[in-house]
């Protein structure tokens, strides 16, 4: 059990005019490499090459879309922002009376502005820290401000193994306001990282960091993220000879990332790229380690289905770690098309929570939602509910 408490304001908190303050800090790049498949944003050299490869930066447009919704206490708001890109820009979009500090080399952002901004922040006693970016904008986060004011990510990230995130921007743009209000509880919530050079060679290994305090509502919290156990073997070895047995020759297979994926073509006798996107056609390799692009390109001509697994623990289908199965490539392909291979232990580990989508395209995650078969064995399915 974490520890958590009724939110409390006191009066010192409010401005002159008696808005409270809500602190924003956005990292332009975060999540900047998922679309072209580098599986994480960190370091000068991965950002550009995603760059070269047509990246298109999102977490400007993710944290317009969390303070969208926190639009009904805007009157009652002021917003503490960083320059530009870090905050300013979409704090205009959305209409907010803001203030900007801090000065920033703009088109240049680094994790030392993230640290200074937090700081920032700190001193002048914002309510709340409403961040959005991934693991490595929440791990420099702590490392300015450890658990001395609460904070909040808007998942911006490729890889999102922390606790410290609403499960969409939606729903850190309504946890917001829940806590400006007094309606919710304070936990503290893991802060993990995974070293991304050892993800892009197929090793996952995350670390503890520490701990951030957040505001809790169950329903509009990610959990943190849980690797597959030994005991799932014989599951998806029952899993894969059920999706080997039903595959036809005039179908893509577009395979996302995991290790209950990874069983199937291993089936097949094929190599599959552990957090990567691959495609099988006719029992072989057509693609591996693909990127939005490529995928598109391949589905001009070609029938295709998609085969993904859940994220232990968090649930999320699409929208964490998958991001090269665009909202683009989920409509060329068809709800209908999609295949969710997941063992029992990984269904029960949710204790009845529903799958997530968090594609970026409201559009696509309404598609998306609702109820779907699950292969779970050999010649065994449940259905089981899709949430947005």
């Amino acid at each position: 059990m974490f520890p958590w408490h009724t939110c409390q304001f006191m009066d010192k908190s409010r401005n002159q005019s008696g808005r409270r303050k809500l602190g924003l800090i956005v990292n332009p790049i975060a999540g900047i490499g998922g679309r072209v498949g580098l599986k994480g944003s960190d370091g000068a050299e991965i950002q550009k090459k995603a760059l070269q490869l047509g990246a298109l930066p999102q977490s400007l447009t993710r944290t317009v879309q969390a303070l969208e919704r926190v639009a009904s206490v805007k009157e009652d708001l002021e917003i503490v922002t960083y320059p530009s890109e870090m905050g300013e820009d979409a704090a205009k979009e959305c209409g907010f009376d803001h203030i900007v500090v801090g000065s920033i080399r703009k088109g240049k952002t680094t994790a030392e502005d993230t640290k200074n901004a937090a700081k920032e922040m700190l001193r002048l006693s914002v309510d709340l820290l409403l961040f959005a970016g991934g693991d490595g904008t929440a791990r420099d986060i702590y490392n300015a401000i450890g658990e001395k004011m609460p904070v909040l990510g808007i998942p911006a990230g490729v890889k999102i193994h922390s606790a410290a995130f609403a499960i969409s921007p939606r729903s850190a743009g309504d946890l917001v306001v829940l806590f400006l209000q007094g309606r919710c509880g304070i936990r503290e919530a893991e802060v993990m990282d995974i070293d991304e050079e050892a993800l892009r060679r197929g090793i996952v290994s995350a670390k503890l960091y520490g701990y951030l305090r957040i505001p809790f509502e169950k329903r509009l919290i990610q959990g943190l993220k849980t690797p597959s156990s030994g005991g799932e073997k014989e599951a998806m070895e029952a899993i894969a000879c059920e999706v080997v047995d039903g595959m036809k020759d005039d179908y893509l297979y577009i395979v996302g990332p995991g290790t209950t994926t990874r069983a199937i073509t291993s089936k097949l006798g094929l190599n599959k790229t552990l957090v990567g996107v691959d495609v099988v056609s006719k029992g072989k390799l057509a693609g591996t380690d693909v990127n939005e692009a490529q995928l598109l390109k391949l589905l001009e001509k070609r029938k295709a289905k998609i085969i993904i697994t859940p994220i232990g623990g968090q649930g999320y289908i699409f929208g964490r770690g998958n991001q090269q199965i665009s909202p683009e490539v989920i409509k060329k392909v068809g709800r209908d098309n999609i295949m969710v291979v997941a063992a029992p232990e990984k269904i029960n580990s949710l204790r009845g929570r529903p799958f997530l989508v968090d594609t970026g395209d409201r559009a696509v995650d309404r598609m998306l939602s609702g109820y779907i078969r699950v292969v779970t064995g050999y010649n065994e399915h449940v259905i089981y509910k899709i949430s947005c």
